[in-house]
Order: structure tokens, then C-alpha cells, then sequence
């Protein structure tokens, strides 16, 4: 069985790559997201939560399972804890991507990586696509989040490298136009 196409899915905060990934999805791409990965990853990989609890300890479960909103309290407060747990977690969902991908036989499968920039792993695809929108279109679907971001590759970094790019601030039908648009263009390349 060979390997699909393997395109990555990023852009910032609330600017639509989980509609943009099921629009991909509709049009017969095979689809998974980082966060999916890593909600698995924390439910099932006994070593990631020993680790966690070793670092931090019964704070972060509640009835046994990791307590992400408990993670997200300390990491986001506190860098060192964030660069901690980044590095538990991202060698743990490259792997995990790269045996999904293994896995698929669509001709064409796409992966939703948020950090995929801030974590050079645009090397590890065939293709990028790039979904942004306004700050202000963003902060209304998700409210403030700047402080977050303020620790990402910048949007427009983004966009200068990607092979694919849509302004997500209209409908979604535009949105499921454009992911069309992107495996048509990527069928006939």
C-alpha cells in the first residue's frame, strides 16, 4: 500500500482549521487532528501520564484520566512547564501522525497541526495549507487570545510558505469550495 499525499492543516487561533479539516473530509480526504492525537495520547500512553504525574503530580487527573483544563492552567502560566510538556508531547504525536499516515489509502490525507510552523514540522509534508482569518473575525468566534498567540509564527509567515491559503472570513460554504479547490488542484499535480 503506498503512502497518501500528506498535507498539514495549520493557521492561528480560532481561524477555522477544524471546519476547514471536515470541509477536506467531505470531499474524500482522509483527516485527523493534533488534538485528536494528543486527547488519545493522554487517555491510552501510560508513559505520558506517569511522566505527567511525576511532574505534577495528582493535580492533573480527575478520576484517573488527565485533566487537560488542569494542564492548561499550569503550562499556560508558566513557559518552562509549556516547553516541559511540548517536549512529552510532540515526538509522542509525530509518531502517532506518521503511523496514521501509514495506515490511510485515500490519496490524500490531512493532518490539522496548530504549532506545525513553531515546531518545524513542515518538513515532514507534501503540501501546507494555511487557513487565516481577521484578528477581529477570530477573536469574535473564540474572545481574547493574544496572549497565546503572541508566542506563534506570525500569519503572514505563515501564508509566504504555504502552497495553499484561504481568508476564512466568509461562509462556510466558501470555506468547503476552497478545500474542493485544493484536492482538485492536488488530483491533477
Amino acid at each position: 500500500m503506498r503512502r497518501p499525499l500528506a498535507v498539514a492543516l495549520t493557521g492561528g487561533i480560532a481561524a477555522g482549521k477544524s471546519e476547514a479539516l471536515a470541509a477536506f473530509a467531505r470531499h474524500g480526504a482522509a483527516v485527523v487532528s493534533s488534538d485528536e492525537i494528543v486527547h488519545l495520547l493522554y487517555r491510552e500512553d501510560d508513559e505520558l501520564k506517569a511522566a505527567l504525574r511525576a511532574r505534577w503530580g495528582e493535580a492533573v487527573f480527575a478520576d484517573g484520566e488527565v485533566d487537560r483544563a488542569a494542564v492548561g492552567r499550569i503550562v499556560f502560566a508558566d513557559p518552562a512547564e509549556l516547553e516541559w510538556l511540548e517536549r512529552e508531547l510532540h515526538p509522542r504525536v509525530r509518531r502517532a501522525v506518521d503511523a496514521w499516515l501509514d495506515r490511510q489509502d485515500a490519496d490524500v490525507a490531512v493532518v490539522e497541526i496548530p504549532l506545525l510552523y513553531e515546531t518545524g514540522g513542515e518538513r515532514r509534508f507534501d503540501r501546507v495549507v494555511v487557513v487565516t482569518a481577521p484578528p477581529d473575525v477570530r477573536e469574535a468566534r473564540r474572545g481574547p487570545f493574544a496572549d497565546r498567540e503572541a508566542r506563534l509564527v506570525p500569519d503572514e509567515e505563515k501564508l509566504r510558505h504555504a502552497d495553499f491559503a484561504f481568508v476564512n472570513d466568509g461562509s462556510l460554504a466558501a470555506l468547503d469550495a476552497f478545500a474542493a479547490e485544493v484536492l482538485e488542484a492536488l488530483a491533477s499535480s
